[in-house]
C-alpha cells in the first residue's frame, strides 16, 4: 500500500510541476554560413563583353553560382602553373593551355596562391607575358566553365595587365 501512495505522490507532483513550467521553443539556429556578408562585395557589370566583376573570394566561396557566366578579376599575379590541366573532368590540354595563379586578397603579409580557382589561358596569350613576376596586379575576364571538385574552372579570354612592381636590380 505504501509503494501505491509513492507512485501516486510522485504522479501528482510531477503532473503539478509540468503544469507550472514554462515551455521554452528554442530559437531556430542558422547553420549556413553567409559568406557574402564577410567578404567584400564587388560585383558591377562589364557592359562590353558581359562579365561581372567579382571578388576571387566570392567566386571560391559559390562557384556554382557563377558557372558558365562571363567574370572579370583583378588581383596580384603569383605565378604561371600546371594547375588543373589534363584533368578530364574540366579538360584542358597541356598542349594548348596553362594555368596561373592568383594570391589570396585576403592575406597579406603573405604571398599565398588561391589555388581554388584554376585560370586557364592559351599558351600563346600566356607567351606575351613571360616577364610578369609575383605581386603585379592583373586583370582578366572570361567564362567559369566548370565546377569540378567544387572548385570554379575558368578560362581567361581576356588579359592584362595593370601594374608591374619595379625590377630589383643587383647591385
Amino acid at each position: 500500500m505504501n509503494k501505491l501512495k509513492n507512485i501516486i505522490l510522485v504522479l501528482l507532483i510531477s503532473s503539478g510541476l509540468s503544469v507550472f513550467a514554462v515551455t521554452q521553443i528554442p530559437s531556430p539556429v542558422n547553420t549556413n554560413v553567409n559568406l557574402e556578408k564577410s567578404l567584400p562585395k564587388t560585383v558591377t557589370s562589364d557592359t562590353v563583353n558581359d562579365a561581372v566583376t567579382v571578388n576571387p573570394l566570392q567566386l571560391v566561396a559559390k562557384p556554382s553560382a557563377y558557372l558558365n557566366k562571363n567574370v572579370k578579376i583583378t588581383a596580384k599575379f603569383d605565378k604561371f602553373s600546371t594547375l588543373g590541366l589534363d584533368y578530364k573532368p574540366a579538360m584542358r590540354s597541356s598542349e594548348n593551355y596553362i594555368s596561373f595563379l592568383i594570391q589570396r586578397p585576403d592575406i597579406t603579409d603573405h604571398n599565398i596562391p588561391l589555388s581554388e580557382l584554376k585560370i586557364f589561358i592559351t599558351r600563346t596569350e600566356a607567351e606575351k607575358y613571360i616577364e610578369l613576376n609575383s605581386g603585379d596586379i592583373i586583370e582578366f575576364s572570361g567564362k567559369v566553365f566548370s565546377t569540378a571538385l567544387g572548385d570554379p574552372w575558368m578560362d581567361a579570354q581576356k588579359f592584362t595587365v595593370i601594374s608591374s612592381k619595379p625590377k630589383e636590380e643587383n647591385k
